[in-house]
């Protein structure tokens, strides 16, 4: 079992950017699909971004073209770099760890972070 610490939300203005940390203990990223996800009040879980243990990636439509997931086994820690945010993109950020890169679903993933909050003023 993994544990996933998030941090670096925060509040931006819109078109700033973010840089999200992921840092894991208890057992390496390597054995991990590495995954974020987002969640506001009221709503289901929604898949934004993951990355396999070979550096396969794959977004939602919206975040292909403005964030980049990456990973450094070495630190044990996954990123998620966001630029051009928009408002719609607020949300508590997630990071979870599981067995699938393509086509994520929430149940896919085992573990999970407590989440980071990103907030994005219009």
């Amino acid at each position: 079992q993994v544990q996933l610490v998030e941090s670096g939300g925060g509040l931006v203005q819109a078109g700033g950017s973010l840089r999200l940390s992921c840092a894991a203990s208890g057992h390496t990223i390597n054995d991990y699909a590495m995954a974020w996800f987002r969640q506001n009040p009221g709503n289901e879980r929604e898949f934004v971004a993951t990355i396999s243990q070979y550096e396969d990636k794959y977004y939602i439509g919206s975040a292909k073209d403005r964030f980049t997931i990456s990973r450094d086994n070495a630190k044990n820690t996954v990123y998620l770099q966001m630029d051009s945010l928009k408002p719609e993109d607020t949300a508590l950020y997630l990071c979870a760890a599981g067995t699938k890169w393509y086509a994520p679903r929430p149940d896919d993933f085992s573990s999970w972070g407590q989440g980071t909050q990103v907030t994005v003023s219009s």
